[in-house]
């Protein structure tokens, strides 16, 4: 992305700062769990009641990786993704749920196209990578 101006504490900007910071992945959050929250298939893999929790984790989670506090790893170390999925079936139905809820989210953040394109291109990925099994 090239550098950029300097950001809130005087260093480079990140992408978490050029999209809004802490504001614009609480919404991206919120939005993806409104869809979790309904999907039959989802909505099991979390076993807290609350979705408040999964909400907190994905928060911390996708602002530290995008350049923000570093919240995440100072609560549970490092993400290790793959294996904090192992215990979940992510099938292809899965993978293409979590995709439709979380495209949803993106599209809901009206970011411009490069910086949407950019946030996509890692949460696509990231999807197709939690892929564990092909039984339904």
């Amino acid at each position: 992305m090239g550098r950029t101006p300097a950001g809130p504490d005087g260093g480079t900007r990140t992408f978490y700062d050029e999209v809004g910071g802490h504001e614009t992945f609480v919404r991206l959050v919120d939005v993806f769990y409104d869809g979790v929250g309904t999907d039959d298939v989802l909505r099991p893999m979390y076993p807290e009641a609350d979705l408040g929790p999964a909400k907190e984790r994905l928060l911390l989670f996708l602002e530290q990786y995008w350049g923000g506090p570093t919240t995440y790893s100072e609560q549970r170390g490092h993400p290790r993704l793959r294996m904090r999925h192992a215990p979940f079936k992510v099938n292809p139905d899965a993978r293409d749920r979590w995709l439709r809820h979380m495209r949803a989210a993106v599209e809901s953040l009206g970011l411009p196209p490069a910086q949407e394109g950019v946030l996509w291109d890692y949460l696509d990925r990231a999807a197709h990578s939690m892929l564990n099994t092909f039984e339904d």
